[in-house]
């Protein structure tokens, strides 16, 4: 009766192309909706993968020196130190400028009913006679900015701080899930690392895993000359600003030193500081300011950050300059450090197909 059992078998046989083909399509579509399901989330999965690739050789010494706590106090740890250094100077700066609001407030009503009296740094300028007097004509007159004060100061005020609270608890809430993605990177990157290993190698072969080495090196490389380069600017230049005599010399400093991360952004900072001492009256410091901020970010952006980032990326300072601005003209902030990554896993795909330099992955030993 045995032998006249039909045979079953859990073995499905070959796939067919057919199969396979709406497999691919299926496959497709679900990771199309789940992108789709947590596209408001996608920026704060970036920003916690950078962080992760940023940090990774700083955390994997110390994960080595104490194995026993690189799955609990470790990423625990590394949450508390980003808090520490970057949150923590978000409100240094934020607090005085919440503090100083009333007086803002108040000084743009006295503005309004009496006139602004012309700075003295007019006088110093070329032609200062001149501007002093259409200074006088326009601004120092009472009621002269009243249409500019009313708009500031009445109809959409509120729905303003509507929106702006909206958009700070949510931008709050992805800050939260950044960190929390981050603590989870950090904790099972070991496990992350070698299912992306296995993952490329069967998409691509070979060549996806160095593909992916390189983007790494890229993005270490680019925080590296982002950030620790715009903390050096800061702390040199918050330096400067307290000998000069700038008001909230330390909080310029911090904010030359957050601009600095961006292109060109410490020049803003720097600017801002050189009008705070020329509102005080004090020229010739305004202008030591401005030419040490020229010297400052000068070097820093056509030497150190070059060696920083071009080194790692392997690209010309030109298309290290076109990937942060590209970068954040497309992605946003994160793009500072996405934009480089992907023009380097770029270039290294095209070395390899033109076979015109060696590189990872250009091997000359299979070079026809």
């Amino acid at each position: 009766m045995a032998d006249n059992a039909p045979e079953t078998s859990d073995d499905p046989g070959p796939v067919s192309r057919r199969q396979r083909a709406v497999g691919l399509v299926a496959t497709a579509l679900l990771a199309l909706a789940g992108l789709f399901t947590l596209h408001d989330f996608l920026p704060a999965l970036v920003w916690a993968v950078v962080i992760a690739i940023g940090l990774w050789p700083l955390y994997h010494r110390l994960a080595v020196r104490w194995p026993k706590h690189r799955r609990g106090l470790l990423p625990a740890l590394v949450i508390f130190a980003i808090l520490l250094v970057f949150v923590l100077p978000l409100m240094m700066i934020g607090f005085p400028v919440f503090k100083d609001a009333h007086e803002a407030a108040g000084w743009i009503e006295k503005a309004r009913v009496s006139g602004i009296a012309p700075p003295p740094f007019l006088q110093h300028l070329p032609d200062g006679a001149h501007l002093t007097q259409l200074w006088q004509a326009n601004l120092a007159q009472p009621g002269a900015i009243s249409g500019f004060a009313s708009r500031a100061m009445q109809g959409s005020v509120l729905e303003i701080g509507r929106r702006f609270g909206a958009a700070a608890l949510h931008r709050l809430v992805l800050v939260g899930f950044m960190m929390l993605a981050l603590f989870f990177l950090l904790r099972d990157a070991d496990s992350v690392a070698e299912q992306l290993r296995i993952a490329s190698r069967r998409a691509v072969g070979p060549s996806g895993e160095r593909v992916a080495l390189q983007v790494v090196r890229s993005v270490q490389g680019t925080v590296n000359g982002l950030v620790l380069v715009g903390l050096a600017e800061g702390l040199v230049m918050g330096v400067a600003y307290w000998i000069a005599g700038v008001p909230h010399a330390a909080l310029f400093g911090l904010l030359t030193a957050l601009l600095a991360m961006v292109p060109f952004g410490a020049a803003l900072a720097i600017a801002a500081a050189a009008l705070a001492l020329l509102i005080g009256d004090q020229f010739v410091a305004a202008m030591v300011i401005a030419g040490l901020g020229f010297v400052v970010t000068f070097v820093a952006d056509h030497f150190a950050r070059p060696v920083l980032i071009g080194g790692a990326t392997r690209l010309p300072f030109l298309w290290v300059l076109l990937g942060i601005l590209g970068g954040v003209e497309t992605w946003g902030l994160v793009g500072l450090f996405v934009g480089p990554a992907l023009l380097s896993a770029l270039l290294l795909l095209w070395r390899e197909y033109v076979a015109a330099k060696e590189g990872p992955l250009n091997d000359p030993s299979t070079a026809s």
